[in-house]
């Protein structure tokens, strides 16, 4: 698969599993489905559409594929109808929340590429991407926010997730293949922090010296 079909496939990934991150929150504060919907299409568009308005790319992605908005629309009313089935809906929001993350970080990184910016600037449009419609889902359901879950790898996945497809881009991978490895990076480090507890060493506060 060519690299310019595969950005638009990741966009199309990311905001469904995200969709149905959004929905499974909404369920958590028993809302009805309007609430799904709106929950749904925060988190499957935010990442994405805050990308975009810092490129300047205009239209933003998912008003020229409309289509996207009933992609979200369409997981918000299918977790409406399912969502009491599951044993943990937290832990299905953890995991479909890390799947989503592994393919939006790819999908922000291929963006940048393609607008030819900085390789700093790259590496912060795939952690955007991937990290600011959990965000804003979290906030607005008054959740905890994945992001900042005291020593966890979220974040840093991301970020890890993307410095490696510019080190394979550096390796001479084709542009397709260093998106698969950021992709693969990313589910790695945040599927090892979960699974293993992988984590970064966390700040601690010291008495002041006087």
């Amino acid at each position: 698969m060519s690299f310019e079909a595969l950005i638009p496939l990741l966009d199309y990934a990311s905001v469904l599993v995200f969709a149905l991150t959004g929905a499974l929150v909404a369920s958590r504060g028993q809302l009805d489905v309007v609430g799904f919907i709106f929950f749904a299409t925060l988190t499957g568009i935010g990442g994405g559409t805050l990308r975009d308005l810092v490129l300047g790319r205009v239209p933003v992605f998912w008003v020229g594929r409309p289509e996207l908005l009933l992609l979200t629309a369409g997981a918000a009313i299918m977790v409406f109808f399912t969502a009491h089935r599951l044993e943990s809906r937290y832990r299905a929001i953890l995991w479909l929340d890390a799947f989503a993350l592994a393919v939006a970080v790819p999908a922000g990184v291929g963006v940048a590429l393609e607008a030819g910016v900085s390789p700093v600037v790259t590496v912060l449009m795939g952690v955007m991407t991937g990290t600011f419609g959990g965000l804003m889902r979290d906030v607005v359901g008054n959740e905890v926010p994945l992001v900042l879950k005291q020593g966890e790898l979220y974040v840093t996945a991301a970020f890890g997730g993307a410095v490696a497809a510019l080190l394979l881009l550096a390796l001479g991978t084709g542009r397709g293949w260093a998106l698969i490895g950021c992709a693969a990076m990313v589910l790695m480090l945040r599927a090892g922090s979960m699974s293993f507890g992988w984590r970064l060493p966390a700040y601690k506060a010291r008495p002041p010296r006087r």
